[in-house]
């Protein structure tokens, strides 16, 4: 007993030191879910999908299992992913302003305390929009008609305290003018009704914009981000037109808090990877995905300055109200 117990020792030492892997497999050893906010077919659905497929190629025996947890505008994924195991098998796309908002509004079960962050993939930068047969033709029009009849001009959002309503309050505070939002469930309701003349502009996304522009009276009055995009760059920014205004949304990739150091830099090195990937730029850009690569601390520093701002603006004006 004790010749065939110590033979199986040797045994196994004589394993472990021939096949050091199979003692301990590189991460990952089984699939990997990616928790998505949004229904199937949506932009951040879209973003998904485009970085998994990539991921793949460049993440040794990696699968991504695509799960798609909408509802309560992102509320029930970023909770599902904060409180999932930190073991780096569950992963998931996070938007702003919602993963800093709605913390923000009233007491959550998460905070951005709650994940590790990998890196930002897209930053969709909101716009404002009108007909294109509207006597406001740029930034500048816009403030002046507001102030001229405060309240007066009507802007469609996709509903309280959504990127599109925070857009809104963010350009109130800064111009000093009053709009009067008008919640919608959509960007695409909300621009039905702007092409209807039901409204007189609509916030979107810039994607978003620029599909609703092709063949449709549709003029994008401006871009609220720091620089102009590649994607658009016939369209001017506020900040160039006198405003110094960013806002949107960013969709990056987060983790529960805590998952293995391992993990965090095999993801994020694929990420890196695939922003250098020809194909994966592409395809980014045939689906209307203005990407904005952030690496984990930049990103990090992006979602805290953002937290500043907005805590900022509830004290002045909160949008549940």
């Amino acid at each position: 007993m004790k010749l065939a117990l110590a033979a199986a020792v040797s045994s196994s030492i004589f394993l472990s030191l021939v096949f050091p892997a199979a003692a301990h497999a590189a991460y990952p050893e089984q699939p990997i879910n990616l928790i998505v906010p949004f229904p199937a077919g949506a932009g951040t659905d879209l973003t998904a999908r485009t970085i998994a497929m990539c991921m793949e190629t460049k993440l040794p025996n990696a699968h991504f299992i695509v799960l798609n947890k909408p509802g309560a505008a992102g509320d029930i994924a970023m909770g599902y992913l904060a409180h999932a195991a930190p073991d780096g098998y569950t992963i998931g796309i996070v938007n702003t302003p919602g993963i800093v908002s709605l913390p923000i509004e009233r007491k959550r079960n998460y905070s951005i305390a709650s994940f590790d962050f990998i890196a930002n993939l897209v930053e969709d930068p909101a716009t404002i929009n009108v007909r294109s047969d509207s006597p406001i033709k740029t930034v500048q029009d816009l403030i002046e008609a507001a102030k001229k009849n405060p309240g007066s001009l009507t802007v469609g959002t996709q509903g309280v305290g959504s990127a599109g309503h925070i857009s809104a309050l963010i350009l109130e505070h800064a111009a000093g003018i009053k709009l009067t939002p008008v919640p919608f469930q959509g960007t695409s309701p909300a621009s039905v009704a702007l092409l209807g003349k039901v409204i007189d502009s609509t916030t979107a996304n810039l994607g978003e914009a620029m599909t609703f522009a092709k063949g449709n009276p549709w003029r994008i009055v401006g871009v609220m981000s720091q620089a102009r995009s590649p994607a658009a760059p016939d369209v001017p920014t506020f900040k160039e037109m006198g405003l110094d205004v960013s806002s949107g949304s960013m969709r990056g990739l987060a983790a529960p808090r805590g998952i293995p150091a391992e993990a965090m830099t095999r993801l994020a090195d694929a990420v890196d990877q695939c922003n250098h990937d020809p194909s994966y730029l592409e395809k980014a850009k045939a689906t209307f995905q203005p990407l904005h690569y952030m690496k984990r601390d930049e990103y990090v520093e992006n979602l805290k300055a953002l937290d500043k701002q907005l805590r900022e603006l509830w004290a002045i004006n909160p949008w549940t109200l």
